[in-house]
């Protein structure tokens, strides 16, 4: 593979299926092109849930930890989301782009705003629920919390929808099939721009002018 590495950032309210749909698209881009599209993995000080690993899903670190890289300058963005801190590491975008690897960065919208002054680059994908009813019966239906925690996120995602303007793609979570879909798109829709390709095309090209 050549040329530099692509970032992906996608942004949603809590409860509108954007780690769901991350996960799909990744299984399905990773299965039928030859060119990786890999998760990108943050650091958060909060617990792992059931089934998560760290070093994979996220990188579990202690409140300490966090504070001692947020000094220490290493986040391109960090942020504070419903307790727990999250943040991405420069040195991981830094590599994965001069390795020429794809990410695929699940992020909130403030970590999101941050990044959109650093990376100019990345593309920025915003997952809307069809509806503020909707989004309540997903997140439910988790049964994982309270019903004060439920309401923090509902009022929460009211602000968070409105950042649906700063972003690039926009893909309505109505029927989850179309949604990976329009997802899929996206992605292969960006590796196929001719500044991303340029080095293929030479390549190609130069046979044409022996």
């Amino acid at each position: 593979m050549s040329g530099k590495g692509l970032l992906f950032i996608v942004s949603a309210p809590s409860g509108a299926g954007k780690t769901s749909l991350c996960k799909a698209v990744l299984e399905r881009i990773n299965h039928n092109s030859a060119r990786e599209l890999k998760w990108s993995c943050s650091y958060t000080t909060r617990k792992p849930r059931e089934g998560e690993k760290n070093g994979l899903d996220y990188f579990f670190v202690s409140d300490e930890e966090f504070e001692r890289m947020v000094n220490n300058g290493e986040f391109a963005e960090w942020a504070m989301v419903h307790g727990h801190r999250y943040g991405t590491s420069k040195r991981y975008l830094a590599e994965a782009e001069e390795r020429g690897i794809d990410l695929l960065l699940e992020i909130d919208c403030q970590g999101a705003r941050q990044l959109r002054q650093k990376y100019k680059q990345g593309y920025f994908i915003f997952i809307l629920p069809p509806g503020l009813s909707e989004l309540e019966q997903r997140l439910r239906k988790r049964r994982t919390e309270s019903e004060e925690i439920i309401k923090r996120r509902l009022e929460r995602a009211k602000e968070e929808v409105e950042e649906y303007q700063f972003y690039d793609y926009i893909i309505i979570n109505d029927d989850f099939e179309t949604a990976v879909r329009e997802l899929e798109s996206i992605i292969i829709s960006e590796r196929a721009r001719r500044a991303v390709k340029e080095k293929e095309i030479e390549a190609i090209i130069k046979q044409f002018r022996r």
